[in-house]
Order: C-alpha cells, then sequence, then structure tokens
C-alpha cells in the first residue's frame, strides 16, 4: 500500500513531463520540466528519511501504549522537517542561477530553469512535510487515508487545475507547475490537519489491541500445529 501511495503523487510529476510535449517550443519546456523534476526528487531524499524514522517511532510509542511519546515524536520530527525545508528551499533559491547550469550547458535552458525555482522551492517545502506527515500516517497505521488524501490532491485538484493553468490560461510550463504545487499544498493541508485532530489515546488503544489479537491468533495457530 506504502509503494501505491508513494506511486500517486510522482506518477502525477511525470504526467506534466508528458503535457509538457504538448506546449510550444516542447524541447525547452521537457528539459526544464524534467530538471525541476529530477532536482526535487533528489531533495525528496532528505524527508522521506525523516517520514520513515518518524513512521517507526511512532508505531513503536503506539504500540507500547504511549500517546504522549507518539505525540511527541511528531512534534520533534516535524520540527526537524520544517528547519530542513526552510534550510534546503533557501539554498536553492539564492543558487538559482546555477541549478540549470549543473544539469546543462544551453544558456536558455539554464534561464528557464532559474525562473521555475522558486515554485521548485515551494514544491520542496510541501513535499518535504508531507513525507514527514506521511510517515506518521503510516505508522497509525492509515496507508489508506494517505491514498484518499493524494488520489483527490492531485488527481482531482493538482492535474485538472496543469491543464488549466498550462493550456486554457496559456502560462506554459509555469503553469504546469502551479498545478501540481496546488495539489502538494492540498495535500500538506489535509495531511496536517488529519494529524493534528489525532486522538493519540484512542489510537494507543487500537495498537494495543492489534497487537493483543495477533498474539492471540498467533497462540491459536501454534496450538493447533501442536
Amino acid at each position: 500500500m506504502f509503494t501505491f501511495v508513494f506511486s500517486l503523487e510522482w506518477w502525477s510529476f511525470e504526467l506534466l513531463i508528458l503535457m509538457s510535449g504538448l506546449l510550444p517550443n516542447p524541447e525547452l519546456q521537457t528539459s526544464v520540466l524534467s530538471i525541476c523534476l529530477t532536482s526535487v526528487t533528489l531533495l525528496f531524499t532528505i524527508p522521506s528519511g525523516l517520514g520513515a524514522a518518524g513512521s517507526t517511532r511512532v508505531a513503536n510509542e503506539l504500540g507500547a501504549g504511549n500517546p504522549e511519546g507518539a505525540r511527541s515524536a511528531v512534534r520533534v520530527v516535524m520540527s526537524v522537517a520544517v528547519t530542513e525545508a526552510v534550510v534546503v528551499s533557501g539554498t536553492l533559491l539564492l543558487s538559482r542561477s546555477l541549478l540549470g547550469r549543473a544539469y546543462s550547458s544551453e544558456e536558455e535552458v539554464a534561464s528557464a530553469v532559474a525562473v521555475m525555482v522558486p515554485l521548485v522551492c515551494i514544491t520542496v517545502v510541501t513535499d518535504g512535510l508531507q513525507g514527514v506527515l506521511s510517515g506518521v500516517a503510516r505508522g497509525c497505521g492509515w496507508q489508506h487515508v494517505g491514498a484518499y488524501v493524494n488520489l483527490g490532491s492531485f488527481y482531482l485538484l493538482g492535474i485538472p487545475m496543469a491543464m488549466l493553468l498550462g493550456f486554457v490560461l496559456k502560462m506554459g510550463e509555469k503553469g504546469l507547475w502551479m498545478g501540481v504545487v496546488c495539489g502538494s499544498i492540498s495535500q500538506t493541508t489535509l495531511l496536517s490537519a488529519i494529524t493534528f485532530f489525532t486522538d493519540w489515546q484512542k489510537m494507543a488503544d487500537k495498537a494495543r489491541e492489534r497487537s493483543l489479537s495477533e498474539k492471540a491468533t498467533e497462540s491459536e495457530s501454534r496450538s493447533l500445529l501442536e
């Protein structure tokens, strides 16, 4: 389920690359969006690791019947994620004229990438936060919730907005990327709201019940085998 949830978002970005081929000057537009997507994918490895750590810690605390520990783990990992997002996006913004040159020697491509960097920075922030929030959701056993949020945010909002801004309003590659940014903001907002309003005591009780149920099932299986 985690792979499916993760893939839903990245498929929407890949869809942008395909749609950019329909824009005027598709060679330039495709190159620019490919560079932006590659950069975002590379930078996502940091919050992805934080999300994995947060998922494990939250799951362990809930399984131990410690809701306060789970809440504290969420606060700590979110604080680290916010700091990381601010530092990385700030560094990227300051070095925006260099990003395109790291991938291409063509001045036209480098200049077009520099124009896209502010939008890429927004994506880095929202993706960083949602990566950690998705980890918390996995730790709580909410994989299905993550799937619904991603599906709604990117395929009911993000992609239609990208098509509207990119093709109807003729904003080109910036419009396409802005559409998916809308989806990413929606995703982060929904996951934040779900996490904020979580009853951690109730989640800990459910985790304990699942653990006891699994142990009882395992004991029954062993007795049958004996």
